[in-house]
């Protein structure tokens, strides 16, 4: 995440996100046609998420290459919806991140109505809306803080995205009671409308909320704004997209007004928002042009203090080297003779330069060659009269192990006139950023080590269910570490979450089928085991399938005992070779034969006439039904 742009002066590093490796022409190609045949700019992305997302769908449908792909594109209308329902991760809830939203509602909502004159109105914009969740929960809190009607008078609620699918799921305002778990009971009373299965989200304040098609990265913001929430939506765009949109929101909020974002997300140094809590990610606009000024209008010329402009040089002297003090970093200054002539109070305290080194020569100080040999690059930029920058130079401290990362900026001073004064070295403490970039990449390498054994043991359900919910929590734990540098952690993070999701339906399914199979089962062994005749259920293989309580009890046989066994094969006392032609005939000709009787001899040894009757199994092929009647003789 990062903010507007930064006066090239300073020229901040961006924190978080460094520039993206070269991604394939192809994919840069196929997105092109993406954006030109559908209107979806997914260019503005980060290539590693998106990359990932659009080979998983290529991965579903067998296609290897980015122009195979665009070929199936182009022949298939209907393969569109399917890649952005794989590329746009719609992961949300009600209040999700329950601390983040009761600050919200306890100290920045008050604010807002406290600042909003009168009946004037108060306009909120949730932009990445998905499927409702969050606009809803706006409302919800709104009307919580200012009561129900004032909020129905007085609050618009602007709720946009660019996938229409989960648009019109938010206009409907309907959820099941799995959305609504971890709402208050309270909350779910008052503002929704229980329907069977569903709840609806009240009429009345579903018509304060506004949904529409909106793409941040290109459309023009909405103005005039409260509140503004966009949150775990910048992380997934690149570093320039990310600038532009930090732009029109900028734009899009009226003075003083709030930017609510994700957890993963954070604004660097801007001029444009200050941090009201930088845990919950909640920042306020200051002004809509840098300083106050507006584009185009030059400073004057005038001073508006006339005793700094007309006194002497030592007042100017001190009004120069006071501004050089209070400096953020490091500066030397360096006359055309190679003397140092001034050094600023941080580069005095880092690089033990006493006041007795002012006048001395450059070349003869330490930090003329340590941690970086700067001479040869002075006299370069001089020279070629143009900035030279020194990135992530490492300079040791002291004895120890430990060290300091800075970017050296070397630039050349001239006159109006073009005649060469000098140089100026400024030496930019990164060293928190360099550690923190090594940091975020050992935990990305770590976690795509876990996310690629989740893959493979995805063919178990449950344990798969168990270690993506052991994952999400540690990517939760490395996010609360890692703050704002963690954006494709957090990526990755709703990619397994929405997979979750899946898997957890997937098992419920699964669960109430294996319940219905049950049922069945247990069903059709209450009806066997009811019928006071002996049955006896074989496939086309003449295999035993079903043995019953009554031939268990006529025979002296447990069903355990002769299931999957060959019936022709069983020794007990029925003579099973003089049934096997009825048995035979029911089979092949598909109907009922018999009855024939037979002498047989019950478990108890006792001699019987049994009745044999045989009927084909309805639905399976090749079964066969028998049915055993003992016949009792006058």
């Amino acid at each position: 995440m990062t903010d507007d742009q930064a006066p090239q002066d300073q020229a901040p590093q961006d924190q978080g996100v460094r520039a993206e490796s070269p991604i394939d022409e192809q994919l840069e190609e196929l997105l092109v046609f993406i954006r030109d045949a559908r209107g979806f700019d997914f260019t503005g992305y980060k290539r590693s998420s998106l990359a990932r997302r659009i080979k998983k769908r290529m991965t579903d449908i067998d296609v290897e290459s980015w122009t195979d792909y665009r070929d199936r594109l182009e022949i298939d209308a209907d393969e569109f919806s399917y890649l952005f329902n794989t590329i746009l991760i719609n992961v949300t809830s009600f209040f999700r991140d329950a601390e983040a939203w009761a600050y919200l509602q306890e100290e920045i909502i008050p604010k807002i109505l406290a600042a909003a004159e009168g009946e004037e109105e108060i306009r909120v914009w949730s932009a990445g809306c998905s499927s409702g969740e969050e606009p809803y929960s706006l409302a919800i809190a709104f009307a919580e803080a200012m009561g129900l009607q004032e909020c129905l008078d007085r609050v618009k609620i602007y709720a946009t995205d660019v996938d229409e699918e989960e648009l019109q799921q938010a206009r409907a305002g309907v959820y099941g009671a799995r959305a609504l778990k971890n709402l208050p009971e309270g909350l779910r009373e008052r503002y929704f409308e229980h329907n069977g299965t569903t709840y609806s989200f009240r009429p009345d304040l579903r018509r304060r909320v506004i949904f529409g098609r909106h793409d941040i990265t290109r459309d023009a913001p909405i103005s005039r704004l409260s509140l503004l929430v966009c949150r775990n939506t910048l992380m997934y765009f690149n570093v320039e997209a990310q600038r532009e949109i930090i732009d029109r929101f900028n734009f899009a909020l009226g003075e003083g007004g709030f930017l609510f974002l994700g957890k993963a997300e954070m604004l660097t140094s801007s001029d444009r928002f200050s941090a009201v809590n930088m845990r919950q990610r909640i920042f306020r606009r200051t002004s809509k042009h840098g300083l106050g000024r507006a584009p185009g209008v030059r400073p004057r010329a005038e001073s508006a203090h006339p005793e700094i402009t007309t006194g002497g040089t030592g007042r100017k002297r001190q009004l120069r080297d006071s501004l050089l003090d209070v400096a953020p970093y490091a500066v030397l200054g360096i006359d055309y003779d190679g003397v140092l002539v001034s050094a600023s109070s941080t580069a005095r305290t880092q690089f033990g330069i006493g006041v007795h080194d002012i006048g001395r020569p450059f070349r003869d100080l330490e930090i003329s060659y340590r941690p970086v040999e700067v001479r040869s690059v002075i006299e370069k930029a001089t020279n070629e009269r143009r900035v030279i920058r020194l990135a992530g130079v490492e300079r040791r401290t002291g004895d120890t192990t430990e060290s300091q990362y800075y970017d050296v900026v070397v630039q050349p001073l001239a006159t109006a006139g073009g005649e060469m004064l000098g140089a100026s070295i400024s030496f930019i403490d990164c060293s928190a950023q360099v550690l923190l970039e090594h940091e975020v990449k050992r935990v990305r390498e770590d976690l795509e080590t876990a996310y690629e054994e989740l893959q493979s043991t995805n063919e178990e359900l449950e344990t798969t269910n168990e270690e993506l919910q052991s994952g999400m929590e540690e990517l939760e734990t490395t996010n609360e570490e890692l703050q704002s540098t963690n954006e494709e952690l957090e990526t990755t993070n709703e990619e397994l979450q929405s997979g979750n999701e899946e898997l957890e339906t997937m098992n419920e399914e699964l669960r109430i089928r294996s319940s219905e199979l049950d049922e069945t089962r247990t069903f059709l062994q209450s009806v066997l085991s009811s019928v006071g005749l002996a049955v006896v259920v074989l496939d086309d293989r003449f295999t035993v399938r079903s043995w019953n309580t009554a031939a268990e009890d006529m025979w002296g046989l447990r069903a355990d005992e002769v299931r999957d066994e060959a019936f022709f094969r069983l020794d007990f006392g029925l003579p099973v070779a003089e049934i096997h032609g009825v048995v035979e005939q029911a089979r092949a000709d598909d109907v009922r034969t018999g009855p024939i009787e037979v002498a047989a001899i019950d478990r108890k040894g006792r001699a019987l006439a049994c009745q044999i009757t045989c009927s084909p199994l309805v639905g399976e092929t090749g079964g066969v039904v028998i049915i055993m009647e003992p016949i009792d003789r006058p």
